[in-house]
């Protein structure tokens, strides 16, 4: 079964093309699936390791000063896209990173203390980033504030005590949740289809009214996904993980990302990070690829 994983997210992209019209209706199930994948992936983590380190310091420091110097390069441009580079930079690390890490080997307890630092730290930058930016110039900081938090806060943090929990309350469930953490992938996956859904129906709306800033969009998506898998592999090298350091900060929460976008920017910037989903589990892909002949020749030595 394992060797077939590298083909579960181009398979899931697919069904969402495809399929959209149909998947999208399992919109209102996604946040107990990523719930669910989190729970699994935390079952296998150790607190006592995680501690915040210069690894989390450059990572968070290249996303806070990277996604401002893109938004003033490109601001002269495109305001609009300006606004999607902005804010698929800024955008935390996705709680699938968690799952793909699993299956790609990086240290999970220095992914999960990024993972929960970061969603907290663009918890509080985001709506004072949004209100200087000016794009909604009602927005007030501490509704924004609220709002975000509110979306990040339960899917972070819960699943992560109640797998604390579980540890320290029943070891024998958490051992058996640790002997099949792999499921997170695959919870993942069927996610990942529900998002593609979304994205997809959005892009073919926007597509045939803004077909030239649609085109610039995949150009600079493209890029910015490159950009930061790059970066962050570069980081996560030099503390000993490279591929905890590309998940942290190549692999994006583009559905808050969306939600962002959509709710305080212009709607149209939204396709940035709508596109960065299909880049970043492409990349995913290929990386699972690559592990999984790594692991094939092992065995066949």
């Amino acid at each position: 079964m394992n060797r077939f994983r590298s083909l579960v997210l181009p398979f899931a992209i697919l069904l969402g093309i495809f399929f959209h019209e149909y998947i999208v209706k399992l919109q209102p199930v996604l946040p107990y699936f990523i719930f669910l994948m989190l729970y699994f992936s935390f079952n296998s983590l150790d607190v006592k390791r995680m501690r915040f380190s210069m690894f989390d310091f450059w990572l968070l420091l290249f996303q806070l000063v990277a996604s401002t110097a893109f938004y003033f390069l490109l601001r002269p441009w495109s305001e609009v896209i300006a606004q999607g580079a902005f804010v698929t930079v800024l955008a935390p690390t996705a709680a699938a990173a968690i799952a793909v890490s699993l299956i790609l080997g990086a240290n999970i307890s220095m992914m999960s203390t990024y993972l929960i630092t970061c969603n907290l730290m663009v918890a509080v930058v985001a709506p004072l980033a949004f209100t200087l930016i000016g794009a909604n110039p009602d927005i007030a900081f501490w509704p924004s504030f609220t709002a975000i938090l509110m979306k990040v806060f339960p899917l972070l943090i819960a699943p992560f005590v109640l797998a604390v929990l579980t540890r320290w309350l029943w070891p024998k469930g958490s051992d058996y949740i640790n002997r099949h953490k792999n499921i997170s992938f695959y919870l993942w996956a069927v996610s990942l289809t529900i998002v593609i859904s979304r994205a997809i129906g959005l892009l073919m709306k926007q597509f045939y009214e803004h077909k030239m800033m649609f085109l610039w969009m995949v150009v600079i998506s493209l890029f910015l996904c490159f950009l930061q898998f790059f970066v962050g592999h570069r980081i996560g090298k030099r503390y000993g993980d490279y591929v905890a350091g590309g998940q942290s900060l190549g692999q994006k929460n583009t559905v808050l990302a969306i939600w962002m976008a959509q709710s305080y920017l212009n709607p149209l910037c939204s396709i940035v990070p709508t596109l960065y989903v299909i880049w970043q589990n492409l990349y995913n892909s290929f990386q699972m690829m690559q592990k999984d002949r790594a692991n094939h020749s092992t065995n066949q030595k």
